[in-house]
């Protein structure tokens, strides 16, 4: 299995990444926002998952190792290929993720394109046992009821999940408990 690789990136396609690597170039399957972020010419390390399928070899590639476990723990729930998967890291932060997991709420997780709300139920239900929190987690467990909210206020507004996550953090720590208060400070986010 090929589990690491580093290369130069040569295109960008839709939702891959072509990375030349020594005279071969290996079309790698990433995440919406590290995708986002790179530009051709650019030096590039990624984790890797290699799908071995009866007519195709499909090769996945994260920026981390807890994404690439987590990608292969998505793998393990019944109903939950790698384009779902994959969906799932595009759309959410490992953060958002596990928010949802130890926060009990798959509806985070259903608003992910392609994850509908049975899907969402079972991701849940699966990963509760496998996934460990982690050190972020603590300021996710942590995000009062308010901003709970207006997270969901500004996800049904139409911004990601990631997008949503990063307006709320940026609320200042001393703003109001006031929901509508803070979704206004959440809004502001995105006029910068």
């Amino acid at each position: 299995m090929i589990a690491t690789l580093r290369g130069e990136i040569t295109q960008i396609e839709d939702n891959a990444l072509v990375i030349e690597i020594g005279g071969v170039g290996l079309r790698v399957l990433v995440p919406a926002p590290l995708r986002g972020r790179m530009k051709v010419g650019e030096a590039i390390f990624l984790y890797t998952h290699l799908i071995v399928r009866e007519t195709e070899l499909s090769l996945y590639g994260f920026e981390s190792q807890a994404e690439r476990d987590l990608f292969n723990l998505l793998l393990g729930v019944d109903g939950v290929g790698p384009k779902a998967s994959l969906s799932v890291l595009s759309a959410m932060s490992i953060e958002a993720v596990q928010r949802a997991i130890f926060g009990d709420e798959p509806e985070l997780l259903s608003r992910v394109p392609g994850v509908g709300k049975k899907t969402a139920q079972k991701i849940g239900l699966y990963l509760k046992d496998r996934l460990k929190p982690v050190d972020t987690l603590a300021y996710v467990a942590a995000m009062s009821d308010a901003d709970s909210e207006v997270l969901a206020a500004l996800t049904a507004l139409g911004y990601s999940v990631v997008e949503a996550q990063s307006a709320v953090q940026s609320i200042p720590k001393d703003a109001p408990e006031d929901v509508e208060e803070r979704l206004r400070t959440a809004l502001q986010y995105f006029q910068k």
